[in-house]
């Protein structure tokens, strides 16, 4: 299946299993943090889940979407190929997306 015009910023329910460990489980609210020039040719996306709950932890951004507070979990971003898609749900703010791409940048850091 592919999921036409993918962008940063969306947010897809993703099926992320199965998982091992410590991953996130089950279907998911997901935020797709790749940029638009590998969405726009690849069958694989970077998502990192969305999270009612959790802690707050240096790689966690704090957001609201669709209503509820929650988290960007940062720390356990993943690539998923578009099959993992189930349908997309909105986007998230330009401003809880710019925060998780500095946190992103911040982590990658040399």
């Amino acid at each position: 299946m592919r999921v036409p015009e993918v962008h940063r910023g969306n947010v897809y329910l993703v099926n992320l299993n199965p998982t091992r460990g410590q991953e996130i489980r089950k279907m998911r609210p997901c935020l797709v943090v790749s940029p638009d020039e590998l969405n726009d040719h690849v069958q694989t996306l970077i998502v990192a889940p969305l999270t009612k709950g959790s802690h707050t932890y240096p790689f966690r951004v704090a957001c609201r979407f669709q209503g509820q507070a929650g988290h960007v979990v940062l720390d356990q971003i993943r690539t998923v190929d578009r099959e993992r898609l189930v349908r997309h749900l909105g986007a998230l703010s330009p401003q809880s997306l710019q925060r998780s791409l500095l946190v992103l940048q911040e982590m990658f850091a040399l």
